[in-house]
């Protein structure tokens, strides 16, 4: 008898990789396609054709040229989503700089260590967002940051002490096109060219650090998989400081000449739309709760969103009736869910629109284009049989340089066989799609029964009361676990803990039937729409005063 196929895959493919640097492909898509437009910054009014763009990288690279920025020198963002966020990533990438990508929503302490401890010697940031005044902030903790040598404040104005974006833009007249394509013909692909910090849910976060081949290869195969032409308009409301917003967002544009859209510095649901609508938009992207707020929006039915026929929805498990309302409501018949980790660059995994429609609202898809994957028994490190849940690993181009002056973080990720281990729990199917059923530390042993949280939230999607909901394990003294479910209601309804638990019964399995249910308006969320199960666990464990049963557990 023929043995169970191994969970491993590997995403032949007769497209090669792209052997250049980022500034190298964006030479040629210019070149292609110089006066189609390139990036539209709606709530700035700015356009910029692909030659207005080059033109506007390469004036921005000579500045810091003439600043003295050497291959390798860490240059920060901190920012919302704007135009001069994009011009930097790519001038930094022509003159062979480390971009730091900065979170916007990082206060004084954040900010230092990420600054601290990449090394960042000039920092390119707003001058406020929000509530929060950034230049005060950076003076806050400005004297723990010995290598940080230049700040530079968006706009035309900036403080004492520092440059504007306007000055950086005059320095260009202190290095020539001459200089900035010899500095080009220093840089390799395998450079270093970005750093961006993982949340750090557990301890401080940490740098991982991609390269030119990294980033572009991934932004190229995604915006492929999205079937992105130069006639493709592309809006992004997604965090630029985040993968989602500058691999799937800017770089799979511009790897095929699609035009960038941001409808606003930060998510707004009612911008997002009017954007799609005035930009006539043929792809949106954004974290499921993202979708979730837009098609309940007041004014949804109010926007035409006709030209809309594709998408990335990624960042967290996508329920599969918003996925189906996507693509009815949205219009977005070819929406894609993509899977990965920042540390991959990030995409690994991703649907394809002629998938079954089984596969696209049930799975993550397929391996990417040049990517093994495998799943592995979590103890023994085994590679495991289709279908059996264990930790997904994979291994390629994608995978990240290391975590920045991080050694034994690195080591603990990649192993010696250059695999990296994600912490997510998948299973893989007959047919080759991945299916995300948890991570390894979201996995809830009640009673020595494994239950995937993700299994038991797409149930409880399906009550019709029900708009959100995330289920975590909360300490037990019998069982050792419980099952909790946060619930977020659709506007309108309403229905008890017993009422769901009573409507649960002779569904599912009793053992995977929330004993605790806390209804709420809104979950705890990172910037990118993230939910952080580690903070409703603990806020959990102290409403129901399960802390002296949690300090049994850890001890």
């Amino acid at each position: 008898m023929a043995s169970a196929a191994q969970s491993y895959l590997h995403g032949a493919s007769p497209v090669p990789l792209l052997g250049e640097t980022i500034g190298r492909n964006l030479d040629r898509t210019v070149a292609a396609f110089g006066d189609r437009d390139a990036v539209i910054s709606v709530h700035q009014g700015i356009r910029m054709t692909y030659a207005e763009f080059h033109a506007a990288v390469e004036e921005i690279a000579r500045g810091l040229l003439a600043l003295g920025i050497e291959p390798g020198d860490r240059v920060g963002i901190w920012s919302p989503n704007n135009a001069e966020w994009v011009t930097l990533q790519y001038a930094t990438a022509k003159v062979g700089a480390i971009l730091v990508n900065v979170n916007p929503a990082y206060r004084t302490s954040e900010l230092a260590y990420a600054l601290r401890q990449s090394g960042v010697g000039t920092l390119v940031l707003a001058a406020r967002f929000r509530q929060a005044d950034y230049l005060a902030m950076l003076d806050e903790v400005a004297g723990d940051l010995p290598a940080l040598q230049r700040r530079i404040v968006l706009g035309s104005d900036a403080p004492a002490g520092a440059m504007s974006w306007d000055d950086l833009r005059e320095r260009a007249a202190g290095a020539s096109l001459d200089d900035l394509r010899a500095r080009e013909e220093l840089l390799q692909f395998d450079d270093p060219i970005n750093i961006q910090y993982t949340s750090g849910t557990t301890g401080f976060p940490k740098g991982a650090t991609l390269s030119h081949h990294n980033i572009l290869n991934n932004g190229f195969f995604i915006g492929a998989g999205c079937r992105y032409t130069e006639a493709d308009r592309v809006c992004i409301p997604v965090p630029l400081y985040h993968c989602f917003g500058m691999v799937l967002g800017n770089l799979a544009c511009t790897t095929h000449g699609a035009a960038i859209v941001y409808p606003a510095e930060s998510f707004e649901p009612e911008a997002t739309l009017a954007a799609v609508q005035q930009e006539r938009c043929t792809s949106l992207y954004g974290v499921p709760t993202m979708f979730i707020a837009e098609l309940e929006h007041p004014r949804f039915h109010e926007f035409d969103l006709s030209t809309l026929r594709t998408g990335i929805m990624a960042g967290s498990p996508c329920p599969v009736e918003v996925m189906k309302a996507v693509q009815s409501d949205m219009h977005m018949a070819e929406v894609t869910i993509c899977y990965g980790m920042t540390e991959t660059s990030p995409v690994s995994f991703q649907t394809a629109a002629d998938d079954p429609v089984d596969k696209r609202v049930g799975t993550v898809g397929r391996i990417h284009p040049h990517v093994e994957a495998k799943v592995i028994d979590p103890a023994s490190g085994r590679i495991l049989v289709r279908g059996e849940p264990g930790e997904l690993c994979t291994r390629g181009y994608l995978v990240m340089l290391g975590y920045w002056e991080n050694e034994q973080a690195t080591a603990e990720a990649i192993d010696a066989a250059g695999w990296m281990h994600t912490g997510d729990l998948a299973t893989i199917d007959q047919d080759g799609y991945a299916n995300i059923v948890g991570r390894i530390k979201d996995m809830v042993i009640r009673g020595g029964e494994n239950v995937y949280p993700r299994e038991v939230e797409e149930f409880l999607y399906s009550h019709p009361a029900i708009s959100d909901v995330q289920v975590i394990g909360v300490p037990d003294a019998r069982y050792g676990e419980e099952l909790c479910a946060w619930v977020r209601l659709k506007e309108g309804h309403s229905v008890s803990g017993d009422e769901l638990r009573e409507w649960c019964r002779g569904k599912i399995a009793s053992f995977k039937i929330p004993r605790y249910w806390h209804f709420v308006d809104a979950f705890p969320m990172t910037v990118t729409g993230k939910v952080q199960k580690f903070k409703m666990r603990e806020a959990s464990i102290a409403e129901l005063d399960l802390e002296s049963v949690a300090r049994v557990q850890t001890a």
